[in-house]
């Protein structure tokens, strides 16, 4: 799941549809009769979508990670193309170019205690322009500081003047605040007296706690700067004059990521029920449960559907680029004609669905926490139905996640384009009331692992796993038979012609 911070890749307009060539090495295990919603979930297994995560896992083993632009990416396409050839499928493989960006940024406290901080989630470089680099090493000290934090925003004017850096050591690495002034004035006025890097932090009010991107003309900066969140800036504000390196080293080109795609042999071509995964991973990170989780899940689900004669048309579809933005979705709902983009009844998107803390979310789909930052097409409320049945069927507990727009959904919900799917948590802290629900350990994230190397095969809660292949199985072969709740379009021989977007029959 791309942690949407900032936007850091453009995607390019080239495109290209093909078939890889590659050998099919297994028969598919699907049966005809996998047609009903009790039989696909039984087909299945947790041990077969355990054999595609392992084959990640080697994938990242042998070359590092499986991020877009780089070869264990493309060692992932290679190996779902297979499987799908194995299943009888034709699988196509949509070629985009984007704006590659390898981020080997660092922030880390070498003494007195050494830290590490995590780069997207607890540090990130900023999108100054121009924007400095350098590796720095220094003593760090703190510049007026409104700690705990005032009660509204830009309380703090730490960094906005010249006086604030009364008495700071030259060469020293500065520790500033939001607040008062543009993030470009701190950075400057700190080099102006004598800082080697700075270290800006978020201010800490609510919804001043996160990471921010910070932006902006800083002509003359020539020292490195990166922005960190509040609980970062509070935590180095508590160990003042400790050696820190701050390092700032991004680098740029224009490289090449695919989708993958397979479609059922039956079904009506104007009535196109779609499902994905986005299939990469991060940097330096095996990606494992975000999301080897949804795109294991979902390429056994196309396997054990692959002979069934469904009454839609069965879209799968495994995304590229996801964690640099959603480029691989965004590409495709580009390419697609007004004419195209109507003929899908709904888009079923599944990404992070075996978390090790986890939770059973489902997009709010009717928004009725009333926290969706987007508009909702009509219809996705009902897909949200389905989701919420299959838990009540199996007696689980389930709750609303919101349609953030934070994954693979968010280009087709853009185009109005019903939308549905799950979620078990990223990086947010799990509550006493959802351990009480489902377990788990509250006060820490539903993926301590999120965006790290540690998101291995050892990475994953099994039983939420297994619990959501099953769910991604049944909500599929609903709507392969009948998207009428969500469009108002019957299965054959009940009703004929369509709706318009958004008026159900």
């Amino acid at each position: 799941m791309v942690q949407r911070t900032r936007r850091r890749c453009l995607a390019l307009l080239s495109t290209v549809a093909l078939v890889l060539p590659l050998a099919v090495t297994s028969q598919a295990l699907a049966d005809p009769n996998n047609n009903s919603p009790a039989k696909i979930a039984k087909a299945v297994t947790l041990n077969n979508v355990l054999r595609h995560l392992d084959a990640f896992q080697a994938i990242a083993d042998t070359h590092g990670d499986r991020a877009a632009g780089r070869p264990g990416y493309q060692a992932s396409v290679n190996y779902v193309v297979n499987r799908l050839n194995a299943a009888g499928y034709t699988p196509t493989v949509q070629e985009f170019q984007f704006e590659y960006l390898e981020d080997n940024s660092v922030l880390d406290v070498l003494a007195p205690t050494p830290i590490s901080y995590r780069q997207d989630l607890d540090f990130t470089y900023t999108g100054f322009v121009p924007r400095a680099e350098g590796d720095v090493t220094g003593p760090l000290q703190a510049v007026d500081l409104v700690l705990p934090p005032g009660p509204a925003a830009n309380t703090s004017s730490s960094g906005c003047e010249a006086a604030d850096f009364a008495g700071f050591a030259a060469g020293s690495i500065a520790l500033i605040q939001r607040g008062s002034c543009n993030f470009t004035v701190k950075a400057l006025n700190a080099q102006a007296a004598g800082a080697s890097a700075v270290v800006l932090f978020n201010e800490g009010q609510p919804g001043r706690t996160g990471l921010v991107f910070p932006t902006g003309d800083a002509t003359g900066l020539t020292i490195p700067v990166v922005s960190a969140t509040f609980a970062v800036g509070e935590q180095l504000a508590s160990m003042p004059f400790a050696t820190v390196r701050v390092k700032v080293d991004v680098n740029t080109d224009t490289r090449t990521a695919w989708n993958v795609f397979a479609e059922s042999r039956h079904g009506d071509a104007n009535n196109v029920v779609m499902a994905g995964a986005h299939l990469d991973s991060v940097q330096n990170g095996p990606g494992i449960n975000d999301n080897g989780s949804g795109s294991g899940a979902l390429l056994e689900t196309a396997i054990q559907m692959s002979k069934v004669k469904t009454n839609a048309k069965v879209r799968f579809a495994w995304w590229g680029a996801e964690e640099l933005g959603l480029l691989g979705s965004e590409h495709y709902i580009a390419t697609l004609s007004q004419e195209e983009q109507d003929k899908i009844a709904l888009y079923l998107n599944f990404d992070m669905v075996g978390s090790p803390n986890h939770f059973f979310g489902i997009y709010d789909g009717d928004d009725s926490s009333g926290t969706a930052p987007v508009p909702i097409p009509p219809g996705s409320a009902e897909i949200e139905d389905v989701f919420e049945k299959f838990y009540a069927d199996r007696g689980l507990p389930s709750e609303d996640t919101e349609f953030s727009g934070r994954s693979d959904y968010g280009p087709f919900i853009a185009v109005d384009i019903p939308a549905g799917g799950l979620f078990t948590g990223a990086e947010g802290v799990k509550t006493p009331e959802q351990q009480a629900r489902y377990g788990g350990t509250a006060g820490i994230a539903y993926d301590p692992c999120y965006h790290q190397p540690c998101d291995d095969r050892s990475n994953l809660n099994l039983f939420a796993l297994d619990t959501n292949s099953d769910a991604i199985a049944v909500a599929v072969i609903t709507f392969a038979f009948d998207t009428s709740t969500v469009n108002g379009v019957r299965a054959p021989g009940k009703s004929h012609g369509r709706a318009p977007r958004g008026v159900l029959s």
